[in-house]
């Protein structure tokens, strides 16, 4: 299993952005039995890479790993293997944000003569402040487009809290942020969870880094999930991050699967999952295949994308797990409802207020939408079932082939080249 996570950690996340939408409110069906979801394309085309910006189905990614959604409804797309942050109106039309697509670097500056190296997590403040995490560092993107380097320096790794260019990460993954403009970020390969002020100051909220005094040699990676205050507690390659509105994190803690949560206090405890598998349940009587993406509605309900299972699961505030959308350990692309639904590795997730969940379908590349009342349309993208990655994968070529197509490994420098 180790050595199948560490293949994980050397990926890029390729894939598709998916939106769910429930027929009632997400108020309404927060019980034990999953509502009716239903599935369709909602941009982009699905099993082909590309770069191209236009409406639905003309538009093309690579790679996107995740999303955000601002308040008046655009998203925003970390479109890694593109090295770009894309723009999706409600309307559909599809734009480069930022980066140049093909260029990967680390370059400040306005739309796309700003550079990222590898964008994997995105996030969006009140303000419509965008947050990307890049390689070794996090970047910032105001509304018009201009990007600075937010904290942490390029092709420096390190777990040193401080502030700006000061600190150091280790591959940072999902991030999330607060109604006060604090930016949480699941440090991947540093096993911790981090925090950083609007003012750029990153201190470690919980788990403890290699380089961190006192860090017990050999628990990088090692599977180690010691519940406990701030740096007593352990992870092992969270990969996703998601706070509600009192002030709590939520973990995906890929390589222990289960999920975590942790008081604004820096309390860790374990909310869900004990152990690799499928399993339905409360608590820790649920299993995960390395979940990877969380996300938290209004009402305190957590939606995991459970990516070796190929699910979405749901998690109630009382830690009773779901199976929202997919059927366990069975990949493919289709539309469908609820279990008739499929997906290749999801990796991660986001909720709007009006429940809304965004999936980055990790080798499937497009966007789907469910609108209100379960009517299934092609609101834009090209359905193709049976096309490229969704329909030839097998899952326990999953990993490999995610490894043959890494658009930049880590390292032993613990840089991605």
């Amino acid at each position: 299993m180790r050595s199948i996570l560490s293949a994980i950690a050397r990926a890029v996340h390729l894939g598709c952005i998916t939106l769910l939408m429930p027929a009632a409110s997400i108020s309404a069906v927060a019980q034990s039995v999953a509502p009716a979801y239903f599935f369709s394309h909602f941009a982009g085309s699905l099993g082909g890479p590309g770069s191209t910006d236009g409406i639905g189905s003309a538009a093309r990614f690579y790679a996107p790993s995740s999303s955000a959604m601002d308040s008046t409804g655009n998203l925003y797309i970390a479109d890694s293997a593109n090295y770009t942050i894309r723009k999706i109106t409600p309307g559909g039309v599809v734009t480069t944000f930022a980066g140049t697509p093909g260029v990967s670097a680390s370059v400040d500056g306005t739309g796309t003569s700003a550079q990222f190296i590898l964008p994997k997590g995105v996030a969006v403040d009140r303000a419509g402040i965008v947050y990307v995490s890049d390689e070794n560092t996090i970047r910032k993107i105001t509304p018009g487009g201009a990007v600075t380097t937010f904290a942490g320096t390029p092709r420096q790794f390190g777990g040193a809290d401080g502030t700006g260019a000061a600190a150091r990460f280790r591959v940072p993954a999902g991030l999330a942020v607060d109604s006060a403009g604090t930016v949480f970020v699941a440090d991947y390969g540093n096993n911790v969870i981090r925090r950083i002020t609007p003012a750029g100051v990153v201190t470690t909220l919980a788990g403890t880094a290699p380089d961190s005094p006192g860090y017990s040699p050999g628990s990088y990676g090692s599977g180690l999930s010691t519940d406990g205050t701030g740096p007593a507690s352990r992870f092992n390659i969270p990969g996703g991050v998601a706070v509600d509105n009192q002030g709590n994190v939520f973990v995906a803690d890929s390589g222990n699967n289960k999920i975590r949560k942790i008081t604004s206090a820096g309390v860790v405890s374990t909310l869900a999952g004990n152990g690799n598998g499928s399993a339905d349940g409360t608590g820790i009587a649920a299993h995960f295949d390395f979940p990877s993406g969380i996300a938290v509605d209004s009402a305190g309900n957590s939606y995991v994308a459970d990516s070796a299972n190929f699910t979405i699961r749901k998690i109630t505030p009382a830690g009773l797990v779901t199976t929202l959308a997919g059927t366990a350990r069975i990949l493919g692309s289709a539309n469908g409802t609820g279990a008739n639904a499929q997906f290749n590795f999801p990796t991660a997730l986001a909720v709007d207020s009006a429940g809304e969940i965004l999936v980055a379908d990790s080798l499937n590349h497009a966007l789907r939408k469910i609108a209100p009342g379960n009517i299934v349309t092609t609101f834009a993208g090209d359905r193709r079932p049976g096309a490229g990655d969704c329909a030839t994968a097998r899952r326990g070529s999953v990993i490999r082939r995610h490894s043959e197509r890494t658009e930049g490994a880590i390292g032993g420098d613990g840089n991605i080249a």
